[in-house]
């Protein structure tokens, strides 16, 4: 579909605005604003137009449909008063963007850093973000994700109940605030990515079903009716949702959309969405000269997700790895409840670095059936993988990060990090892992209807169950579990938090300048386990540079044999090393190619030899 005329209300200059909406159901639209109604044009299928003079951007409007219902606009660009206020006109040609020289940057260079605007800084704004940037580049990151945007009830939530698509969260600084930041970013070399949920609208501020069939009763989901992606109408609906990533690339110069639960996304036509999506917006992309990476979360374990339309797929850039997290996980942890009984052994880490899917076809105990299929020949930068994100930490009963966990020592923490950054796929990092942040990430909300709030209450104790983690479910609606999450910066700068960011700034610089580590090539890896030791060997190689990682995940001291070799290994890192807050590290230096060696690796501990010497 091509997507050409724009939807909503858009600026003509001169004091004249266009509207255009969808709305099928009604008759009559009229725009009301300033105390005046304009009378919409309706064409056949259910589109509504109208010029109108004398608006200037800034302006507030609202829909009147068939002479009744005074509703928000669905293509709202900003709610300067929240899901159930009035719309307001915006013009986005107006900001002065300075990143023109801005190329963009490959998946393959990406090191994520996953952010919550309302509690990353107490101020919870776009723009106190910006003073943040520098240190995150010096951490070594080269894109920050952005969790929802689109405007939600109140002003405390996830963004995961968005109702108005296309405008942008008031509380955190509006459309203006959010250009500033991505272009702030784009200032340092870092790409900007957003999070966004075509899966599913929230439930409160919800005007949708008022004016089209955006719903269908064919599919459900977790949360209720599905979007109408494949049934009568579906070509308005899938426009409506087409314009809106266009518009983060056109408006907002993003770099990439992180797309929230596909497998909810119920679609069964010949040519789905996601494959549809994925050919506007590259195409877009191709235009303008800049890459736009797609990147998917789903818990299907489906190669089709990321192989290319020829081959059967939807062609998206990139996909969550799921099953890393949870093999990782278990291994640090030993949790065993819900979804983590299908994760038991050190093998399951090793097939996941070897080719992201732990469940390429076996059965699943937790599902009670087969699941997923073989990802490969992907590439490794196809797949993004973390021990921690906003689902794993928010979604436990009390929002406890990895390091809150009792059985996860400081130093599992530090292997933790190795694991995933020395790994051959797109790390992504969760806010304030990367000091060992003291405050929890919990889940919170705003809602305005008592009965909405005490069902969310009751949805979240009961999503626990299965898990059985101890303590009391925050209140998701009280403002002091909002607070809580808070990122409290000021902790890395000194002591255990301040080790732990250099730690993690030093394994990314290694993986920037080491060739092998910098390629993400799973045809150049090799990986063994052992099962009794709880220790894995992680050899990588790219032409003449070679890395050998050892890690070992049990509470004592593991013996590691490494292969003869043709040239000497030098270690590049030991994570007992004192500099690390480790009890001294008894590795030698380097390891000459004169027959097979013996290490001894400390509890919870990971050392990294290379075929050069450090820099």
């Amino acid at each position: 579909m091509q997507v050409h005329e724009r939807l909503g209300a858009i600026s003509l200059g001169e004091g004249r605005c266009h509207f255009c909406v969808w709305a099928p159901l009604a008759q009559r639209v009229d725009v009301v604003l300033d105390g005046r109604d304009a009378p919409m044009e309706r064409d056949d299928r259910g589109y509504h137009r109208a010029t109108v003079a004398g608006v200037a951007p800034g302006a507030q409007y609202k829909f009147r449909l068939d002479g009744d219902k005074e509703r928000p606009d669905p293509v709202s660009r900003y709610q300067p008063e929240g899901v159930h206020g009035p719309s307001a006109v915006t013009d986005p040609d107006a900001f002065r963007w300075s990143d023109a020289a801005w190329v963009g940057m490959p998946v393959e260079r990406f090191v994520i850093y996953e952010m919550h605007i309302g509690t990353f800084t107490e101020e919870g704004t776009f723009d106190a973000v910006i003073p943040h940037l520098d240190t995150l580049k010096e951490l070594g990151i080269t894109a920050i994700e952005i969790m929802p945007v689109a405007q939600y009830p109140g002003d405390r939530g996830w963004g995961y109940d968005g109702v108005q698509l296309y405008a942008v969260q008031n509380s955190y600084g509006g459309p203006e605030g959010l250009m500033r930041l991505v272009d702030a970013c784009h200032a340092r070399g870092i790409a900007a990515i957003l999070d966004v949920v075509y899966n599913h609208f929230g439930p409160e501020g919800n005007y949708l079903w008022d004016y089209a069939p955006y719903f269908t009763e064919r599919y459900t989901t977790p949360w209720g009716a599905a979007v109408n992606f494949d049934g009568p109408h579906s070509d308005e609906v899938r426009r409506f949702f087409l314009g809106n990533a266009l518009q983060w690339l056109d408006d907002f110069h993003f770099d990439g959309l992180r797309l929230d639960a596909i497998d909810a996304i119920k679609d069964y036509s010949a040519y789905p969405f996601l494959s549809e999506l994925t050919d506007v917006t590259h195409a877009r992309a191709k235009e303008i000269g800049r890459p736009f990476t797609l990147i998917a979360e789903s818990d299907l374990n489906d190669a089709k997700v990321i192989r290319p339309p020829e081959q059967g797929g939807y062609g998206l850039d990139a996909q969550w790895s799921d099953d890393f997290h949870h093999a990782l996980h278990v291994l640090l942890t030993g949790e065993r409840r819900g979804y983590y009984a299908d994760f038991a052994q050190i093998d399951d880490l090793a097939q996941a670095y070897r080719e992201s899917f732990v469940y390429a076809g076996k059965f699943s105990t937790h599902r009670q059936r087969r699941h997923g299929n073989c990802a490969l020949p992907a590439e490794g930068w196809r797949f993004v993988v973390c021990s921690q994100n906003h689902d794993q930490v928010g979604n436990r009963a009390t929002g406890d990060r990895l390091g809150h966990i009792p059985t996860v020592s400081y130093d599992a923490a530090k292997l933790a990090a190795a694991a995933v950054l020395l790994s051959p796929f797109v790390p992504l990092l969760f806010m304030g892992e990367e000091y060992g942040e003291t405050q929890p990430f919990q889940y919170f909300t705003s809602h305005g209807d008592p009965a909405l709030i005490e069902a969310v209450r009751e949805g979240r104790r009961a999503e626990f169950a299965s898990f059985r983690w101890e303590g009391n479910v925050p209140d998701p609606d009280d403002p002091v579990t909002f607070q809580r999450s808070k990122l409290t910066h000021r902790e890395r700068e000194d002591g255990p938090h301040g080790t732990l960011w250099r730690f993690y700034r030093e394994l990314l610089r290694l993986r920037r300048t080491r060739p092998a580590l910098a390629a993400l090539d799973l045809a150049s890896l090799d990986v063994h386990a052992d099962e009794g030791s709880k220790t894995l060997t992680v050899r990588r190689w790219a032409g003449d540079d070679q890395t050998l990682a050892l890690f070992n995940f049990s509470d004592a001291g593991q013996a590691v044999t490494v292969m003869p070799s043709e040239t000497p290994w030098h270690r590049l890192l030991d994570s007992a090393d004192t500099q690390w807050r480790g009890p001294g590290s008894a590795i030698p230096g380097i390891l000459p190619p004169d027959g097979s060696k013996t290490l001894t690796l400390p509890p919870w501990s990971v050392a990294l030899f290379g075929t050069e010497a450090p820099t």
